[in-house]
């Protein structure tokens, strides 16, 4: 059923999982400096910190929560001050007791799911963190999920943990990742133990740090020089809209096993508009049966022209314009009008045009298709003409 042989392209599609932490994070150095400054108290004297990331879907809030979790445990270890953590997705445990459960879990994986009061299993939580004699970093992902419902004493509880521990070395840190600032949502007692900052901002990665992401990325999961940089330059260009890793680092892996899975031996542009199709793609039938004959003749032309490539300029196109005139037996309009077209068309998302330096320093036109495959693109605009004519 599943081909055993060998892959061509992909070295490791583990390294392509949303669940996969690099060692370095790309352009999330800041952030992570700054928890490093927040958390040097457990690692100094052993007292609890607070963090609380902030950012929107796809700005790395998570991985970077991972890593350095990942990090300051490895640090701890050699530093003879043992640090463990436990991530909790408070979309999948929305209440106070579901997010204890899943902590005690982390130490006692048959505890049962019902029959105890969130007192007792928080007694449980504080029994088993000072029997190990360790710092225990607990990491809320999606809180804001919580908080919106009302269930903020957990943090409360967690934040004050330390106040009735026994041992010094058994304390808890907590951090904190949402989509959106809460902070003001909590009770007076639960956000007098978060100070506003320890809030560490997530901004949108813009188009290069999508290609530095997933040209690390790539690296990483791809053999060496089975992807195109164009098409990976491609690939940045269409996540540049959202900022969105997840998705730059998605499309990498569709286009690479679309690539695998038609035989080819290197991802091309033509791979990455069939991954971008599979995902969000904003073409419909209905938007191109609307077109008006030159916009129609126009995209068949950028179809033509660009091919395989990533991007076409925009010279190239309109020479293939003026060829598609002819053929279909329409008189070709001047430049300034073909480029009229042009920007009617990115204006509805059914091609992208950027503006780059050349080699002899001027500056050209490329314009690029983010949505469909130049091959598919190209037969129904010639099947649309051919039915007017």
């Amino acid at each position: 059923m599943f081909d055993s042989k060998k892959s061509s392209i992909i070295k490791d599609l583990d390294k392509l999982s949303f669940e996969y932490v690099p060692e370095k994070l790309v352009h999330r150095e800041s952030q992570m400096a700054s928890l490093r400054m927040l958390f040097r108290p457990v690692i100094e004297s052993g007292r609890s910190a607070t963090a609380f990331l902030i950012g929107s879907v796809g700005t790395g809030k998570t991985a970077t929560a991972k890593r350095f979790c990942l990090d300051i445990r490895r640090y701890a270890m050699d530093a003879g001050k043992p640090v463990d953590h436990h991530i909790i997705n408070c979309r999948r445990n929305n209440s106070d007791s579901s997010v204890l459960l899943s902590l005690i879990r982390h130490y006692d994986p048959g505890y049962p799911d019902r029959g105890f009061s969130v007192s007792e299993m928080m007694k449980s939580v504080k029994k088993h963190v000072e029997k190990r004699g360790q710092h225990l970093i607990v990491v809320l992902d999606e809180v804001d999920v919580l908080i919106k419902k009302g269930a903020s004493d957990i943090i409360y509880q967690l934040s004050r943990f330390n106040e009735e521990s026994i041992n010094v070395g058994s304390s808890v840190s907590l951090i904190m990742i949402s989509q959106e600032y809460v902070l003001d949502r909590l009770d007076t007692a639960s956000l007098s133990t978060f100070r506003r900052t320890n809030a560490i901002s997530f901004d949108r990665y813009k188009r290069d740090e999508l290609l530095d992401i997933v040209r690390a990325r790539s690296d990483e999961a791809l053999h060496p020089g089975h992807v195109r940089d164009d098409s990976l330059e491609l690939m940045a260009d269409i996540a540049a809209e959202w900022g969105d890793a997840r998705f730059v680092i998605e499309m990498l892996e569709r286009s690479a096993m679309i690539a695998e899975e038609a035989g080819a031996s290197e991802v091309d542009a033509e791979h990455v508009r069939e991954a971008k199709a599979m995902t969000y793609s904003v073409v419909t039938e209905s938007k191109l049966t609307e077109l008006d004959r030159q916009q129609k003749l126009t995209l068949l032309a950028v179809a033509r022209s660009i091919k395989g490539d990533a991007y076409v300029n925009t010279g190239q196109a309109e020479k293939a314009y003026v060829l598609a005139c002819e053929e279909y037996g329409d008189k070709a309009r001047k430049h300034t009008q073909f480029w009229t077209y042009i920007r009617s068309l990115s204006d509805q998302g059914l091609l992208e045009t950027s503006v780059r330096g050349d080699p002899d320093g001027g500056r050209t036109t490329y314009i690029s298709l983010p949505d469909m495959p130049a091959k598919v693109l190209k037969e129904k605009m010639a099947q649309l003409l051919q039915d007017e004519s």
